[in-house]
């Protein structure tokens, strides 16, 4: 069925032939997860090519497609183009220089397009196993969430916590982080993407938790924000700005809502309370194969609508230098008549 759907929009856009390097798309047509390998498809054939390594491993693995041994990709789809008398090849953008030149040396007689989002245009909507997946990383970020709350206290360092998280994960079941968790405590908490470092956690002290997991190569993403021992009446302040908006958006988010409007909703509840200039991201993206994935919205995007089965991230933040921050954020998916949440870990405001 996907592959059915790459051919069609190959059509659509008038292209031959198509090479995929993006381990991650391969992937999504495969269900290979090596490290080396490489797709060709044509309206008339689907060709995988890799090296000794994985040709066992992909001979029983992947179906409908002929297993080519090769540790040159590239001469091979010269030679398959020249055979199949094919003019015209796309390739993903987000290849490196050097295989660009490489590729542009040696299929000189074709004609190359640059293709930008491909794969990722399926990739957003998701089906009901990928749904599955995502929601059980869900459900164990919400579970490495609860347990870290016991875990901290004044004295342990923020690499500590990162570390507890990261492992908690592993124990209940992902397969590895799905990014670098983020732990920023005190004012620190300041820096919307603040890499945990050795500061101990003291009390009175704002943490920010953003962390997220791969379960069966799907991701999720949520961020939390909490309290120890005490809550400065401006944090406190902040905090409740901050949750209005983010379920103001769980409450209005649904299929064919434009990408504006789903970055308006809870910005302009952080406007309202004087707060815009201190919102200084987005209001989230895509979920999925990678932690970030489109769609991505921003007050620009007025013609693109929300579409059902996409999971997207709903994070609003406030920041203030030298002070601290909050941030919230959670999973949903967008159904036709609303949205589902899916990181379920609680958010009334937590001191410990």
């Amino acid at each position: 069925m996907r592959i059915e759907q790459v051919k069609q929009k190959m059509k659509s856009e008038k292209l031959e032939s198509l090479l995929i390097t993006d381990m991650k798309n391969i992937y999504y047509l495969t269900g290979f997860s090596g490290t080396a390998g490489s797709i060709l498809l044509t309206q008339d054939r689907n060709i995988f090519m890799t090296d000794s390594r994985y040709s066992e491993m992909a001979k029983n693995l992947i179906h409908d497609f002929e297993i080519i041994e090769t540790r040159d990709a590239i001469g091979s789809v010269l030679s398959i183009t020249k055979d199949g008398k094919i003019k015209t090849l796309g390739f993903e953008e987000n290849i490196t220089y050097q295989f660009f030149k490489r590729l542009t040396q040696t299929l000189d007689t074709l004609q190359l397009f640059a293709t930008s989002n491909f794969l990722m245009e399926l990739r957003q909507i998701k089906d009901a196993t990928e749904i599955k997946k995502i929601k059980k990383a869900c459900e164990i970020s919400d579970q490495a969430f609860l347990e870290v709350l016991k875990f901290i206290e004044p004295g342990r360092t923020e690499i500590e916590i990162a570390n507890f998280l990261d492992f908690k994960m592993r124990d209940l079941g992902a397969s590895g982080v799905s990014f670098e968790t983020i732990v920023a405590s005190g004012a620190r908490s300041s820096l919307p993407h603040g890499v945990a470092s050795h500061k101990p956690i003291a009390f009175g002290d704002p943490i920010t938790l953003d962390f997220g997991c791969f379960y069966d190569h799907y991701a999720s993403d949520m961020t939390r924000t909490i309290f120890v021992g005490e809550v400065d009446p401006k944090m406190k302040e902040i905090y409740h700005v901050v949750l209005s908006a983010n379920q103001a958006l769980i409450a209005q988010a649904k299929a064919g809502l434009t990408y504006a409007a789903f970055d308006k909703i809870p910005r302009t509840i952080i406007e309202q309370e004087n707060f815009g200039s201190f919102f200084t991201h987005g209001i989230g993206h895509g979920v999925g194969l990678d932690i970030h994935e489109i769609p991505y919205f921003s007050q620009n995007m007025v013609q693109e609508k929300l579409l059902e089965n996409m999971v997207v991230t709903d994070e609003p933040g406030i920041y203030l230098p030298s002070f601290g921050g909050v941030r919230i954020e959670d999973d949903l998916l967008i159904t036709k008549e609303g949205c589902e949440l899916l990181t379920k870990a609680p958010k009334e405001l937590i001191v410990i």
